[in-house]
């Protein structure tokens, strides 16, 4: 899980949505509208970081809303806290 986190880390767009995550939940939609890139892509972006765990979806009518999920961040620290062991 932690590659999965890094290389998820490792993309500008993606922290940014964190960051836009971290305000609250938001539609895809909402999302799209923070970036000059294609819906699809931002689609892309929000997939990699579900598959990361980093974020959760949940569905309501024809929207997907998002909300930034910090179990990552526990994960981050017990890896990182083994290197300073």
């Amino acid at each position: 899980m932690i590659q999965k986190i890094l290389d998820a880390l490792s993309d500008p767009t993606r922290r940014e949505i964190l960051k836009l995550l971290k305000r609250g939940e938001k539609s895809a939609g909402e999302i799209s509208e923070h970036f000059d890139v294609s819906a699809p892509a931002i689609s892309r972006h929000l997939s990699l970081l579900r598959d990361a765990e980093m974020v959760s979806a949940r569905r309501e009518g024809k929207n997907v809303y998002y909300s930034l999920s910090l179990n990552f961040i526990d994960e981050m620290k017990l890896w990182l806290n083994g290197f300073a062991e």
